[in-house]
C-alpha cells in the first residue's frame, strides 16, 4: 500500500512520479471506507484529492503555509500530514476534528469553518511573514461557492495591492466563474508564468525605465497593449482588473501540471489565483451523481451509497419544509430566503413550488438579511432560513436594517443548539444571547414539531421582526396534547404541581419532561412550563409561580451569557423573590465536535446530571 508510507508531513516528495495516481486512487478509496463510518464531508474531499497532493509536492509543510477555506476540504490533507490513525475516531468527541486545527498540527496553518474567511487570513499571515523578514510561501484555497461571500472581495481588494507573493487557489467544482477558452489560455498562461518569460519582462521593463525621455512611456504602452490582447483571450479578467494575477484554468485532476503551475506562481511578487477545476465527489459515483448528499454525509452503505441507518421519524428541518410550501400557498407576500443551503434548511420543496418567490443568495448571510429587509419594506413577508451558527455574520444587518426599523422579517434559525460532529465553529449555542440584545426582536422556540408549525404561522402574521430557532435532528413528537394557541410573549403550561418548577426553552422541554420522571421516582414534586417565548419572557406566570415554588430552574441549549437563565435571574433579583434558581445552561466557552448526547452529557445539560443539580439545588434551599 503506497498510502503506508506517508507517516510524516512531506513524505509524498518519497513516492515516485508513476505512483502518485495510483496514491490518489488509494487515498479515495480509504476516504470513502472511513466516512462510510464515520460520517462525514466526502465529496468535497474526493474532489480535492489530487489537489491537495499537488500543493503538498510543491510546497514544504509546516514552514510554508496553506489555509483551507471552511476546512471541510482538508481530509486529504490531515492524511498527508500523518494523521491516518485519527480517521478511526473522525469526528466523535476527543477525537480528530473534520477542519483544520492548529493545537492538532503545526500543518494546519488557521483554524476555519465558516466560508469566505481563508483569503483574509492569509493576507494576514503575508505580511506577518513580510514584517518578520521570512520566506515562506503562502497558499489560501477558497471554493467557488465560498467565494460568492462578500468578504472575499474585501480580501481580493486588498490583496491586489501587494507587492510581495501571495498565492489563492480557486477550487472550481462547477465552473462557475469561467469555462476553459481552450489552446490559446493554455498557452498564454504558460508563457507567462515560465521562467524565461518573466525574467524577460523584468529585464525589458527596467532597461526601458533606465531610458531618458521615453522609457517609461513605453513601458506604459506596452502594459497597455498586453492588458487590452489578453482582454480578448485570457478569462479571469475580473481578478486581473482587480490587480490580482490570474492562472488558469488548470485541471484539477493533473497533478504535473498543478505542480508546475504552483511552482511558478510562486515567483509572482503579487497576489496570484490559480483557478483551478475539479469534480466533487470524484472517484465514487454516487457522490458524483447526488453532490449536495454527499457534502456532509451520514453514515452509508459503500456499494450503494445509501444511508447505514435510513431516518425513520422526520426532524425539524422537514416539518419547516412543510410549513413553508402551506404558507406559500396560502399567501403570495410569503418569500423565502436562503444563503446558498436550499436543501440543508429544507426550502427546496419551495423553490420547486415558488420559484419566483425564493431566492438563494449564495454564501452571503449579510446580503440575505439586507435583502430581507428591502423585501419587507416593499410589503413582502420574507422568511430567512439560515443555520443558526450561520447567521451571527449578520447581526450588524439585524440590528440596522432589520430591527431599527422594526421591518417584518422572520428567520427561521435552523440547528439551534448542539449540532455535534462539526465542532466548535457550527454549534447553534450563542443565538439566545446575540438576538436577545438588539431591541424590537422577538423570539420564539417550539417544544415540538406541531409547536413548530404554530409559531411559524403565528411569525407569518406578527409584523415585526421575529426569529424562530429549533435544533437538529429527530422532531420531538411527544406532548401532542399540549397545544394552546400561540399568544404574544405567554408561555405554556405542561404540568402544575409544587416545590420545583422547570422553566424550559425550546428543546429542552424533551429534556424536562425526562428530569421531571427522575425527580418523580426520588418523591419530588414537579412542575414544568415551556417557555415558548425567550423574549419577551412570560413574567407574569413565573410571577404567579412564586407562590406554590422554592426552586426555578432555567433550562436552555444556549451558553449562559445572555441567555434565558439570565433574564430569570434578572426577574428574581428585581422582585425580590428570595425563590432559589439552577440555571442549566451551557458553560461560556467553546464546545467541541462529538456526538450531541455525549456532549450534553460532557457539559452538564443531559436529564441525570439536571436531576442530580436540581436535588442539590432544592436541599440548598
Amino acid at each position: 500500500m503506497l498510502l503506508d508510507k506517508i507517516c510524516q508531513v512531506n513524505d509524498i516528495k518519497n513516492i515516485e512520479e508513476e505512483d502518485l495516481y495510483p496514491l490518489a486512487e488509494e487515498i479515495r478509496e480509504f476516504l470513502i471506507e472511513k466516512i462510510s463510518v464515520t460520517g462525514g464531508h466526502l465529496g468535497s474531499n474526493l474532489g480535492a484529492v489530487e489537489l491537495t497532493m499537488a500543493l503538498h509536492l510543491a510546497l514544504n509543510l509546516p514552514e510554508d503555509k496553506i489555509i483551507w477555506d471552511v476546512g471541510h476540504q482538508s481530509y486529504t490533507h490531515k492524511l498527508l500530514t500523518g494523521r491516518k490513525s485519527g480517521f478511526e475516531n473522525l469526528r466523535k468527541y476527543g477525537g480528530m476534528s473534520g477542519f483544520p486545527k492548529r493545537k492538532e498540527s503545526d500543518c494546519d496553518a488557521f483554524d476555519t469553518g465558516h466560508s469566505s474567511t481563508s483569503i483574509s487570513a492569509g493576507l494576514g499571515l503575508v505580511k506577518a511573514r513580510d514584517l518578520k523578514g521570512e520566506k515562506y510561501s503562502v497558499v489560501a484555497v477558497i471554493g467557488d461557492g465560498s467565494l460568492t461571500g462578500g468578504m472575499a472581495y474585501e480580501a481580493l481588494n486588498n490583496a491586489a495591492r501587494l507587492d510581495t507573493n501571495y498565492i489563492i487557489v480557486l477550487n472550481d467544482n462547477n465552473m462557475s466563474i469561467s469555462e476553459n477558452v481552450g489552446g490559446v489560455s493554455r498557452y498564454l498562461n504558460n508563457v507567462r508564468t515560465a521562467d524565461g518569460y518573466l525574467d524577460l519582462r523584468d529585464g525589458v521593463y527596467n532597461t526601458l525605465k533606465d531610458m531618458p525621455k521615453y522609457g517609461n512611456q513605453m513601458v506604459k504602452f506596452i502594459r497597455r497593449a498586453k492588458n487590452s490582447f489578453k482582454q480578448l483571450v485570457i478569462p479571469g479578467m475580473l481578478f486581473e482588473d482587480m490587480g490580482v494575477t490570474y492562472l488558469g484554468p488548470v485541471d484539477g485532476h493533473d497533478i504535473g501540471q498543478m505542480v508546475r503551475v504552483f511552482n511558478e506562481a510562486k515567483r509572482v511578487k503579487k497576489a496570484v489565483l490559480i483557478h483551478v477545476l475539479t469534480q466533487k465527489g470524484k472517484g465514487y459515483l454516487p457522490a458524483e451523481r447526488h453532490p449536495a448528499r454527499f457534502h456532509g454525509a451520514e453514515p452509508f452503505e459503500v456499494e450503494t451509497g445509501l444511508p447505514t441507518h435510513p431516518r425513520t421519524k422526520a426532524n425539524y428541518t422537514d416539518i419547516f419544509s412543510t410549513v413553508m410550501t402551506k404558507l406559500g400557498q396560502r399567501d403570495e407576500k410569503v418569500v423565502a430566503i436562503t444563503a446558498a443551503m436550499p436543501d440543508g434548511t429544507g426550502l427546496k420543496r419551495f423553490r420547486n413550488m415558488y420559484p419566483e418567490r425564493f431566492f438563494d443568495v449564495g454564501i452571503a448571510e449579510e446580503h440575505a438579511v439586507t435583502f430581507a429587509a428591502g423585501l419587507a419594506a416593499g410589503g413582502m413577508k420574507p422568511i430567512v432560513a439560515i443555520y443558526s451558527s450561520f447567521l451571527q455574520r449578520a447581526y450588524d444587518q439585524i440590528l440596522h436594517d432589520v430591527c431599527i426599523q422594526n421591518l417584518p422579517v422572520i428567520f427561521a434559525i435552523d440547528r439551534a443548539g448542539l449540532v455535534g460532529s462539526d465542532g466548535e465553529t457550527h454549534q447553534g449555542i450563542f443565538d439566545l444571547s446575540y438576538l436577545s440584545s438588539i431591541p424590537n426582536m422577538h423570539i420564539m422556540a417550539p417544544k415540538n414539531k406541531w409547536e413548530l408549525s404554530d409559531m411559524m404561522k403565528y411569525a407569518v402574521g406578527f409584523g415585526a421582526p421575529i426569529a424562530v430557532r429549533y435544533p437538529r435532528g429527530e422532531a420531538y413528537d411527544g406532548l401532542k396534547e399540549h397545544r394552546a394557541p400561540i399568544v404574544y410573549g405567554k408561555s405554556e403550561w405542561i404540568y402544575e404541581e409544587k416545590d420545583i418548577c422547570l422553566l424550559a426553552v425550546g428543546g429542552m422541554v424533551k429534556v424536562a419532561c425526562q428530569v421531571r420522571e427522575i425527580l418523580k421516582e426520588k418523591g419530588y414534586s414537579c412542575s414544568l412550563l415551556n417557555a415558548r417565548f425567550v423574549k419577551p419572557i412570560d413574567e407574569d406566570a413565573i410571577v404567579e409561580a412564586f407562590a406554590a415554588h422554592t426552586l426555578f430552574v432555567s433550562m436552555e441549549e444556549n451558553v449562559a451569557s445572555g441567555g434565558y437563565g439570565e433574564k430569570v435571574r434578572e426577574l428574581l433579583d428585581r422582585k425580590e423573590s428570595g425563590k432559589g434558581l439552577v440555571s442549566i445552561a451551557i458553560p461560556d466557552e467553546y464546545v467541541e465536535h462529538g456526538n450531541v448526547d455525549a456532549l450534553r452529557k460532557e457539559i452538564g445539560i443531559d436529564a441525570e446530571t439536571v436531576a442530580e443539580r436540581i436535588i442539590a439545588g432544592y436541599q440548598n434551599t
